[in-house]
């Protein structure tokens, strides 16, 4: 795609290729419009192989997602498990999909790329949540797992989520070898949909099986050690699937631990539907997201909500405290789970094999407990392709790893699988609050409880909408350069750490090399303060934004969240300067 081809040409080139008439179609009247600088923006760049796979709108084009692009996807990443893992014909990769427009085709395209290899495909025949995938690939020992999702994006966009063979998503140097893998395989060899439809030896449904097992695996994680939780009565909560592919699996889950009777579905959200329509965003974390299900646990009078996002990887939680909604961050639910799951761990295990992990961007509070009561806590960089490979590798040297989470509404729990699932949350987190009514407390009264132990912590999360990734660079250049070797200040306060993960710059370790993996293509800095305040601020790999994650800890609620607001107004002014950078603030 150099800069130097014609766009007409490029046009052309992808004519050539396509064979879908939609997308077809859209190019040939952007050209016949002269409709130069669309094309530009469509087939000038190729839509990024990275550590999340492919994510982006729906239309036709190199830089979007679409029939061809899928397909070059699926034949450069079927040459390269070929190259690299052993009897990947026969192991074979898993392919599932959500409810969203083109998932089924994209995945159906997707199986045709892995049969024309000779490569197995084992089949999820029906929308299914993301975890199932990374769960199917070790319960089947395949090669990798492919999701066609794009969680919880806006309606037009899709994914193509990668899964290696230890359940876990893909890590340098995967990703840049599927990458070039896709450019030396850009000729699709297949266009048959068909091929799952009908029989062959080299697709096979597999969706029931691993379904079954996938549910007996949370069983044993809500149940360690085989002791059935017996859940209060009055623990009644609603949950909204929020459009997606959760409730199915939800159901399931509860029907297990007996609970079903006490879940109200939100109606209005329960079936899977790609237009979102009750939403503006599918997104649990998004303002009025969980507006229906408050209105819906009112007049049942129920006090806890539950929600997933469409591919239900992700887990949000509401409580009614006195007369108003208390929607838990995903930092005051991950500390929650955490301090559940160390205080329920047996007391006849050693207590500094017991492992959690937390990434860099995430509330410093599960460190905290873990330095309390002296079990062993990781921290990663962001993303839970991170927090699952380096939980895998604390197994290899011993630690028995029971949680990983991130702020983001992501919680792991690894005895199903080593990537953000709502549903084992789900399970985990409802025994957690049986267990603390059975003491008195809701979920948000032992969160006080747990601040009490470990201090309050306040964070002040927010991000900027950057107008393009140049930007986004052009600003933490700057930001490097307002001291030597580092800025030292931020409004009154000292910063005693500087961590930049772009550049590779650690001012607290020994040769100012990071802790953390160092990566020039993403922009991250993390600053410990000389109050015990740390932020990190960086720019987000799937969306145009620049995220800053700001937390303080106190005495006091009041005090650690004046601090926590108080840093970033400083940042606002006299790092990021959104009016000055065309910078838009959330």
């Amino acid at each position: 795609m150099a800069g130097t081809v014609d766009i007409k040409k490029l046009a052309q080139e992808w004519l050539r290729l396509d064979k879908d008439e939609a997308t077809v179609d859209e190019i040939y009247r952007l050209l016949s419009q002269g409709n130069h600088d669309e094309l530009e923006k469509r087939l000038r760049n190729r839509i990024a192989f990275g550590t999340a796979g492919l994510r982006g709108p729906m239309q036709a084009g190199f830089a979007c997602m679409n029939s061809l692009t899928v397909i070059q996807a699926s034949q450069g990443l079927a040459a390269y498990l070929l190259k690299t893992e052993e009897n990947a014909k026969r192991r074979g990769v898993v392919i599932g999909r959500d409810a969203r427009h083109n998932s089924e085709r994209f995945a159906k395209l997707t199986a045709a790329a892995f049969v024309a290899k000779g490569i197995k495909v084992w089949w999820y025949d029906i929308p299914t949540h993301t975890p199932l995938v990374p769960f199917g690939v070790r319960e089947l020992d395949a090669v990798a797992g492919i999701m066609i999702t794009a969680s919880h994006n806006p309606a037009r966009d899709n994914g193509y989520k990668v899964y290696w063979s230890n359940g876990c998503q893909i890590i340098p140097p995967h990703d840049t070898g599927i990458a070039h893998a896709i450019l030396e395989n850009l000729e699709p060899v297949s266009w048959d949909t068909s091929v799952v439809d009908r029989p062959s030896l080299l697709v096979e449904g597999t969706l029931g099986l691993v379904q079954d097992k996938y549910h007996k695996a949370i069983l044993t994680a809500v149940q360690p050690e085989g002791d059935r939780e017996s859940f209060d009565s009055d623990l009644r909560f609603v949950y909204t699937p929020m459009h997606g592919v959760g409730l199915p699996a939800m159901e399931t889950c509860v029907q297990d631990l007996g609970i079903s009777s006490q879940m109200i579905v939100v109606n209005a959200q329960a079936k899977p539907d790609p237009d979102f329509p009750t939403v503006k965003f599918p997104n649990p974390e998004e303002k009025g997201a969980l507006d229906l299900a408050m209105s819906t646990a009112d007049s049942a009078s129920i006090k806890l909500i539950l929600a997933s996002d469409p591919d239900a990887d992700r887990l949000a939680a509401a409580e009614k405290v006195s007369d108003a909604w208390h929607i838990f961050t995903g930092n005051e639910l991950g500390i929650l789970i955490g301090s559940y799951l160390f205080e329920r761990y047996p007391q006849s295990k050693p207590r500094e094999k017991l492992a959690m992990l937390a990434s860099t961007v995430s509330s410093r509070m599960l460190h905290a407990l873990a330095q309390k009561e002296g079990f062993h806590f990781t921290e990663t960089l962001t993303g839970f392709k991170w927090l699952g490979n380096v939980a895998r590798d604390l197994e290899k040297q011993g630690y028995d790893v029971v949680y990983a989470y991130e702020e983001a509404l992501g919680y792991m729990i690894p005895q199903t699988v080593h990537d953000k699932d709502s549903i084992s949350a789900a399970a985990v987190f409802l025994t957690a609050v049986s267990h603390w009514k059975r003491q008195g407390l809701t979920p948000y009264a032992k969160l006080q409880k747990v601040y009490e132990h470990i201090g309050y912590f306040e964070d002040a999360n927010t991000y900027l909408i950057s107008p393009s990734p140049a930007t986004t660079t052009a600003v933490f250049t700057e930001i490097r350069g307002l001291g030597q070797p580092h800025p030292t200040r931020i409004g009154t306060r000292e910063i005693v750490r500087w961590r930049d993960l772009t550049v590779g710059y650690d001012s607290k370790s020994k040769d100012h090399v990071p802790d953390l993996p160092v990566d020039a293509s993403a922009q991250m800095i993390t600053c410990e303060l000389d109050d015990g305040a740390r932020f990190t601020v960086r720019g987000s790999g799937t969306e145009p934004k620049i995220k800053l994650y700001i937390e303080c800890s106190g005495k006091s609620s009041e005090e650690a969240r004046n601090g926590a607001n108080e840093i970033q107004a400083d940042l606002l002014k006299e790092w990021f300067k959104p009016e000055q950078n065309g910078l838009v603030l959330a």
